[in-house]
């Protein structure tokens, strides 16, 4: 018998001769090509001056090329979603395999016929009232609503438009989960849980952000300790509770996610499939249809886009629960807004500035704190208001509210309340909730901002409500394009414009209202200047004179 020997692999030990000797003709050639291109010469790329500020109609070319840019972007986005929705397919055709087909039909068609509906009419209808065609389908298709709320603002998260229309649909249980519970100190959990148990089933929830992602390979490691963001806290005691509604129902339930953006619905999904389904990140507003996903047999999850946020709300409102305000409106406006309602010396030492005056202070000592700065050494204060927004809306920082002492809704009475809890195991519920609370480590009270909520924030749910575009920025938007586009293609561009100015002006009409602490010195300057440029540029342009 002859038996194999492992051959041992080569050295890759040298001489020192043969070493130097490679190096030496490495150092050769690299000095031929060197030589080879100085004498072809250097090509720099020639720098992009831009639009020089004596040519006349500077103000509408620059516009021109904001619209060209932002219409390229939205082509991006809608490729994405296209994509998504196809992935969603792929995965639903493989997840509902062992699902029963007369419990999923009804929501199968529905969600076919809203994509099939979104495909034709997102190119001319208003996103936000197909947002809203989307959320009405997904309150009527379910039989039990979560109603996810930030920890750090539960009462600013609540919309009483939805919960009064939850209410009207019928029998339909609507149950509160308290979602980022470890971002708010253990004493005003628990406040807070006593205050909403009173008026709704309430469900202490902690979302696990680090999940693998469905058909990815991840090499598991070895005696690997989990990352603070893995563990998922609440998640049994939200089984329980549907499983035992399921009982009391006797059929297959359906459960819809609902909520203001970024308060973690998707996260709230993820967690209790396990695996990363929807998708989840730091930008609003990221869910943008229904989306079905399949528990188990006898528990489907319906996925909604968020609330649309009314313009009648407060600034500081608007600054947290839309998603387009900082994209739409200036940052340092949305970030001014939400520094007024914190506690000046807790923000001082969370962020460890100096003590400020005003907001525009503070943005300035954050900026050079974090060395965000602009050409020349100046510090950016867009980018640190930004950045308070950023971390403001996220999930890392610790803030909190305090409870109000005596309030009830006034679309909630005696009746509904044990309505709404009627079928549900509130003993185990509170047992589960304890055990919640022990399991959650929130930070100290004195390492968290204090901040004022705004209230109740209203949303919009029917598609009148949204407002419009109104007929005299119509006709200021349609002379302005008449200076840089053709008349045949004069009706186009005004269409395009008032659908994508019709998403922006609620907001902008709602920070219209804002006080004069809250508007920056040089907002008003830019408003002087954009006033005489829509006046100037009726006039024709004289090109016979000069003009010093």
């Amino acid at each position: 018998m002859c038996s194999f020997v492992e051959l041992k692999k080569a050295s890759k030990r040298m001489t020192c001769h043969k070493r130097y000797k490679i190096q030496k003709k490495v150092r050769a050639h690299h000095r031929k090509l060197r030589k080879e291109a100085k004498k072809r010469g250097r090509k720099k790329p020639r720098k992009d001056l831009g639009v020089p500020n004596s040519a006349p109609f500077k103000e509408a070319l620059l516009r021109e090329a904001e619209l060209r840019k932002q219409r390229l972007e939205e082509l991006k986005q809608q490729q994405k979603l296209d994509r998504q929705k196809e992935q969603e397919k792929k995965r639903k055709l493989e997840t509902n395999t062992g699902v029963e087909p007369s419990n999923m039909e009804p929501v199968k068609e529905e969600f076919g016929q809203c994509s099939a509906k979104n495909k034709t009419k997102s190119g001319k209808q208003n996103p936000k009232k197909l947002y809203c065609q989307e959320l009405k389908k997904v309150i009527e298709a379910s039989d039990v609503v979560l109603e996810v709320l930030d920890a750090r603002d539960p009462l600013g998260c609540r919309c009483p438009q939805v919960e009064e229309a939850i209410v009207q649909g019928g029998q339909k249980k609507l149950v509160l989960v308290l979602n980022k519970s470890d971002l708010v100190p253990k004493e005003n959990l628990e406040n807070w849980l006593n205050y909403l148990k009173k008026e709704l089933p309430t469900v202490v929830f902690r979302a696990s952000t680090n999940l693998k992602d469905k058909g990815k390979i991840t090499k598991v490691r070895r005696k690997a300790a989990p990352f603070k963001s893995e563990v998922c806290i609440g998640k049994e005691g939200l089984w329980k509770l549907l499983g035992g509604f399921r009982e009391t129902f006797g059929k297959a339930i359906q459960v819809g996610v609902i909520g203001f953006p970024n308060v973690g619905k998707s996260s709230i999904i993820n967690s209790l499939k396990q695996e990363r389904i929807c998708n989840v990140g730091v930008s609003m507003g990221l869910t943008r249809n229904m989306q079905v996903v399949p528990l188990d047999k006898q528990i489907t999850i319906i996925d909604a886009p968020s609330f649309i946020v009314s313009p009648l709300n407060s600034p500081t409102a608007l600054a947290l629960r839309s998603p387009a305000s900082i994209e739409v409106l200036k940052p340092v406006e949305a970030a001014t807004a939400i520094l007024s309602q914190a506690d000046a010396r807790q923000v001082v030492l969370k962020f460890t500035v100096p003590d400020f005056k005003n907001s525009l202070e503070f943005f300035t000592f954050l900026a050079q704190r974090r060395g965000l700065h602009q050409k020349g050494g100046s510090p950016n204060v867009e980018g640190a208001a930004k950045l308070l927004w950023s971390e403001w809306t996220g999930g890392s920082l610790s803030y909190y509210c305090h409870p109000p002492t005596s309030w009830t809704p006034p679309h909630f009475n005696e009746s509904i309340v044990t309505d709404m809890k009627w079928g549900l195991n509130l003993e185990e519920l509170e047992k589960n909730n304890a055990h919640s609370m022990e399991a959650i480590r929130g930070p100290r009270l004195a390492s968290s901002i204090l901040f004022q909520s705004s209230g109740l924030t209203n949303g919009i749910i029917e598609e009148k409500e949204i407002t419009e575009e109104l007929p005299k920025q119509k006709e200021r938007k349609q002379e302005e394009g008449e200076d840089y586009e053709d008349k045949d293609n004069d009706q186009e561009g005004a269409e395009e414009a008032d659908e994508k100015s019709s998403d922006s002006f609620p907001a902008k009409k709602a920070w219209e209202v804002l006080p004069e602490k809250f508007q920056a010195d040089e907002q008003s300057a830019q408003c002087y200047v954009l006033d005489r440029m829509t006046e100037e540029e009726d006039d024709a342009y004289d090109f016979s004179t000069d003009y010093v």
